[in-house]
């Protein structure tokens, strides 16, 4: 009897730990989601003020499509940063 009671002692403590882990991690994957829409948001407004331009030379074309290259990678990023937080908010609720 007293065995199971430390095994299950040990469970809670695995789950509580997994669950401090899970909500750091979350917190971290939080931050990152939000410097990721920050650095997207930027990087928006500079491709708007570029397209904005008339007659801008190839210097400012080049530009703007690396900065288009750049909001596709983000918001790449911010949905798999997005998809990663789902997963771990699905595992803090089955806990």
């Amino acid at each position: 009897m007293e065995d199971s009671f430390k095994l299950l002692e040990d469970r809670i403590h695995r789950a509580a730990q997994r669950l401090k882990d899970l909500s750091a991690e979350t917190q971290a994957l939080r931050a990152e989601v939000a410097q990721a829409k920050a650095r997207a948001e930027k990087a928006e407004r500079a491709l708007a003020e570029a397209a904005g331009r008339q007659g801008r030379d190839a210097e400012d074309a080049k530009k703007a499509e690396a900065i288009a290259a750049e909001v596709m990678t983000l918001r790449r990023e911010r949905e798999e940063i997005r998809d990663r937080i789902e997963k771990l908010v699905g595992l803090l609720e089955t806990l």
